[in-house]
């Protein structure tokens, strides 16, 4: 807008550090006023990855919750295999330095769980992206959307098989979390069906994306609404 990209190249490195930047300056204004919003212990584990699997469980067992609804992670998935074939690098080093500062411990007085808001907004954008990318998806791309639905099948299975196993726990301890893992599993199956849906339309050579809006739609709505029904009751 401003000029050539070539000319504007030398801004990236400044401008992406202005998250990073600002994070530091919070926190060392904070500490200057005494004022600690998040405790400086605070850091992410990797226990706490869980969350991304079996966001359910550990909405139970965890006061530090990493991960999204269930539904999202398929266009996570497209999004992520878009931001590799568009050779996004500078994206990904982001990603990785915020993801590794979170598991670090503190330091200038700054939480280290802080720094997971990086990752997790880059993650966001995914999402929404990977999202226009499993409506706008044509016949060019079924191998994407195909390889979205197996992972989605795939994460089914291994909730399926953790539920058995806490099934099969001495007197039925682990009984509750089975049960969430069970439901855990019937919405990644749903999301696996939607995103075959899709597959069929882009390999039938149809665009027809007001119905791709209508199954993704609700797919997130009934992943919402079962995710939300469960942390409503937990509080209560």
């Amino acid at each position: 807008m401003f000029g050539p990209k070539a000319g504007l190249r030398w801004l990236r490195v400044p401008l992406s550090a202005l998250p990073f930047l600002a994070i530091i300056a919070f926190f060392q204004v904070s500490a200057h006023y005494r004022l600690f919003a998040i405790p400086t212990q605070a850091r992410l584990h990797l226990a706490d990855l869980a969350g991304l699997l079996v966001p359910l469980v550990m909405t139970d067992r965890s006061l530090t919750l990493v991960g999204f609804y269930h539904i999202p992670i398929a266009p996570l998935i497209m999004g992520f295999s878009m931001l590799l074939a568009a050779r996004r690098f500078g994206i990904m080093v982001l990603f990785a330095i915020g993801t590794v500062l979170a598991f670090c411990s503190s330091f200038f007085n700054i939480s280290p769980i802080i720094w997971l808001t990086i990752p997790i907004l880059c993650c966001s954008v995914l999402i929404g992206e990977g999202m226009q990318g499993l409506v706008c998806a044509g016949f060019a791309d079924r191998k994407w959307i195909l390889m979205t639905s197996a992972i989605m099948s795939a994460l089914a299975i291994v909730t399926l098989l953790l539920a058995t196993k806490y099934f099969q726990t001495f007197l039925q301890l682990g009984a509750g979390y089975a049960r969430l893992l069970v439901q855990t599993a019937y919405i990644y199956i749903l999301g696996a069906i939607t995103a075959a849906i899709i597959f069929f339309i882009a390999r039938a050579k149809l665009r027809i994306t007001a119905v791709r809006w209508a199954i993704l739609g609700i797919a997130a709505a009934m992943d919402i609404f079962l995710g939300a029904r469960f942390i409503v009751d937990k509080i209560l």
